[in-house]
């Protein structure tokens, strides 16, 4: 429930993406909300590129995918190349999606369309307020920052830390970050190259020298991110840069500018917890990764999207503690397979032995022409696959569900969808309208082209489906998930008994 005591409903800690992204989420479905960042203005750097065909469509239940498709260069394909040869073309063109393309949007303008959007809906950032320590009681968090110098604190129902990789909220909390680090340094340069490439292809280059990543930013411009032995000066040179080029990327492609680099190192690691009683942790903050496969900003935005309407339900008084227990068991088996995955693929592109490689340039052309060899590339760094199978929330595959009356900002908020059949018999349309009357709050109907049932949660994933002729059963099962998320376990096995009697009495009448 909302409490009155309190400054604000929820506390974001930090200003990147994902804290901006959470803010916006917040604002539009009326939460209190207030935003920290401890530096005094947004980042003026392009970090994380990459928008997955599943960050978009989330951007659209949203309302705010369009300005982002605006300043994207779009991607359709990805290549493996080594220096005189392609090993690999995958199309990435989803057609179960609107998006079938990855869109290419630099992290600075990423964090300035959000903080657009923001502004428009009446939000503001607290630049300069660093938090330094909370304490939980009573139902509510106080939490100590220091704002411009000076002490201020602020209680919130629930706070959400969003500050990165040395997450102040982290650190706070106690909570260990397991994992390792890699060996090898990384580095990164935004550079003005030839147009020998296609501008809507990405390009992964394997090599005996460490693996090299390039991404299209527009036709001549280009992110390249690498492995290196060691750093040489403070960022990367023009000349390291171009050696790079010259020892792993395909021949031809050139540069004579770089805009921007730096070197950075990079752990994998994460939390095995997402929250400890009214505080969150969400991306970088919780998981950190290999940069390739540019899956990081895009796991952080998952990750408060799917934090978001279990806040507001639990605020509006219509969710309980299991709901939001569901955030770390549905979160954390996510970011665990995008940490094997993009560490095998950072292995893979830069063994240094000589039969691995030999065996790799073998294999390779010749899997990735199989059609199901595609179709899981694209669905796995799509993001497409996501789901929360085993989750005690879901029953079923857990799936996304996505149609065009979810889009737009209004489609979707902080409410389950029924599908049902409009042609289903009246006596399943009279079970179906006495469900909806005891989650009027919660539950929304709507028609479906398909057969039976599908029940979506608020964040466009199924719940519960049945396609069988008598739904009475499924019916009491939406009941049960519903009840499981909003009503006290000792109300459970009565409600549950009831409904399935009444309404099997008034079928048989």
């Amino acid at each position: 429930m909302r409490n009155s005591t309190v400054d604000t409903d929820v506390l974001i800690v930090g200003a990147g993406p994902v804290g901006l992204f959470l803010a916006n989420e917040c604002a539009r479905r009326g939460l209190r909300w207030r935003l920290i960042e401890a530096h005094s203005r947004q980042s003026i750097h392009s970090k994380a590129l990459a928008i997955f065909p599943r960050t978009l469509e989330i951007f659209d239940m949203a309302g705010i995918a369009a300005p982002f498709l605006q300043e994207a260069n779009l991607v359709k394909s990805v290549a493996v190349m080594v220096p005189d040869r392609a090993l690999a073309h995958i199309p990435f063109t989803p057609d179960e999606s609107p998006y079938p393309f990855i869109a290419m949007v630099p992290q600075n303008v990423t964090e300035r369309l959000l903080a657009d959007e923001l502004r428009l809906k009446g939000g503001s950032i607290e630049y300069e307020t660093a938090f330094v320590g909370a304490d939980q009681q009573d139902g509510a968090v106080t939490v100590t920052t220091v704002q411009q110098g000076k002490p201020v604190q602020v209680r919130a129902s629930f706070v959400v830390g969003c500050d990165g990789a040395h997450s102040t909220v982290r650190r706070a909390l106690g909570l260990p970050f397991q994992g390792g680090e890699y060996e090898a340094s990384f580095m990164l340069a935004d550079i003005e190259t030839t147009e020998f490439l296609p501008e809507d292809q990405l390009q992964l280059c394997p090599s005996e020298f460490g693996p090299l990543a390039i991404f299209p930013m527009s036709s001549r411009r280009r992110r390249i991110v690498a492995t290196i032995e060691r750093p040489e000066g403070d960022a990367p040179s023009l000349e390291l840069v171009q050696k790079i080029l010259r020892q792993r990327a395909p021949r031809g492609i050139e540069t004579h500018q770089v805009y921007w680099s730096s070197y950075f190192r990079i752990h994998h690691r994460n939390v095995a917890q997402m929250r400890a009683g009214r505080i969150f942790l969400a991306g970088d903050a919780a998981h950190i990764h290999s940069p390739f496969g540019g899956q990081g900003m895009n796991t952080g935005l998952q990750d408060v999207w799917n934090l978001a309407w279990k806040l507001d339900l639990f605020l509006h008084g219509r969710g309980n503690e299991l709901l939001l227990d569901s955030y770390t068991s549905e979160r954390l088996p996510v970011i665990k397979q995008v940490i094997k995955t993009t560490d095998f693929l950072t292995m893979v592109m830069g063994t240094p032995n000589k039969f691995a490689q030999a065996l790799r340039n073998t294999v390779l052309p010749l899997v990735s022409r199989l059609s199901r060899f595609q179709h899981a590339f694209v669905q796995g760094l799509s993001e497409l696959a996501i789901a929360y199978p085993g989750s005690t929330i879901v029953e079923g595959s857990g799936k996304r569900y996505f149609d065009d009356s979810m889009r737009g900002g209004n489609g979707i908020r902080s409410r389950f969808l029924m599908m049902i059949d409009p042609d289903r018999e009246s006596s399943t349309q009279k079970v179906a309208k006495q469900l909806f009357e005891s989650f009027r709050d919660t539950v929304e109907f709507r028609s479906s082209r398909n057969a039976g049932i599908t029940f979506v949660r608020p964040d466009g994933y199924i719940a519960y489906s049945a396609q069988r002729r008598d739904l009475v059963p499924a019916l009491a099962s939406v009941r049960s998930l519903l009840e499981r998320q909003t009503v006290s376990n000792g109300d459970l096995c009565s409600s549950r008994h009831s409904f399935v009697q009444t309404q099997s009495k008034e079928l048989r009448s």
